[in-house]
């Protein structure tokens, strides 16, 4: 890692950290809504309580630019894109979460979404962080850059959209009451998860796809059952399965928020799956 890049991750370290505090501000000591369009109004939310929103905003996107820089200075360093090992898997995750992240912030104005997709994200930087990040000659089987880039990049979108479906399954689990009923928060937060699912599970198919395509020329066969393939395809099956049961069963709230976050943790074991399979993905 050269000193320009690790001046752009330790820059989106501290960003994301400086994002938690402003958001532990705003959800325990001023205690605001989760978000402009969750319709709670637990204060009146003046000039001065909208500034950790702001700084939460903010903040993320600035980790955002600085982790975009870190991997830009890494891709011209190395002449690959983020996909030789585990160091530059992680902080291209990170940077998934972000940006997707940050997408469904706009559309849907749940802060609770980037909040704890920060959070991941910033574990996974602070994990990048620890790891070998010298750059190393490629092994045969990744050497065919632009398929694996776009293999890479896709599986990206894929999991940061995942990890928005979970911030807002998981949310809703713990928010919604029963005997409540529906709010206009809950009902936010069940569609976002359904709609980031749906760009998850495009963008996983994808990978699926691609990653056959770069089998077959590097191993010679589109498919072997190496565990990490085997994984994803367990992962890409518990999203259809989520998207079959709203569709044409009519999944909604908790029943659909429960089986999103069992396939979120199908999504890390497969992340991570480099340091519990034996296989062809072994790289790290």
């Amino acid at each position: 890692m050269d000193n320009a890049e690790s001046v752009g991750l330790l820059a989106a370290i501290i960003s994301l950290g400086i994002e938690v505090i402003a958001s532990v501000w705003r959800y325990v000591v001023l205690k605001l809504p989760a978000g402009e369009a969750s319709g709670v109004k637990t204060v009146a939310i003046t000039g001065s309580n909208k500034l950790p929103g702001y700084v939460v905003v903010w903040m993320i996107t600035l980790s955002l630019a600085c982790t975009t820089v870190a991997i830009i200075l890494r891709a011209v360093e190395t002449g690959h894109g983020p996909f030789s090992n585990m160091y530059e898997f992680s902080v291209s995750f990170a940077w998934g979460i972000m940006a997707v992240g940050l997408y469904f912030w706009w559309r849907y104005r749940l802060y609770v979404l980037i909040t704890i997709g920060s959070l991941i994200a910033l574990g996974l930087l602070i994990f990048a962080s620890t790891l070998p990040s010298q750059s190393l000659t490629l092994v045969p089987a990744l050497q065919q850059s632009l398929l694996l880039t776009v293999h890479v990049a896709s599986a990206v979108i894929a999991y940061g959209a995942f990890t928005i479906s979970f911030a807002a399954a998981i949310t809703y689990l713990l928010r919604n009451n029963p005997q409540d009923g529906e709010n206009k928060e809950s009902i936010s937060l069940d569609k976002v998860s359904y709609h980031a699912v749906t760009v998850g599970f495009l963008f996983m198919t994808l990978v699926i796809i691609l990653g056959a395509l770069w089998a077959d020329i590097a191993w010679g066969s589109y498919w072997s059952w190496d565990p990490k393939e085997t994984a994803s395809l367990v992962t890409w099956l518990l999203f259809a399965s989520y998207l079959h049961a709203r569709v044409m069963r009519g999944w909604r709230g908790k029943k659909a928020a429960v089986l999103i976050v069992i396939g979120f943790l199908a999504v890390i074991f497969t992340f991570f799956g480099n340091y519990i399979f034996t296989g062809l993905h072994s790289y790290r």
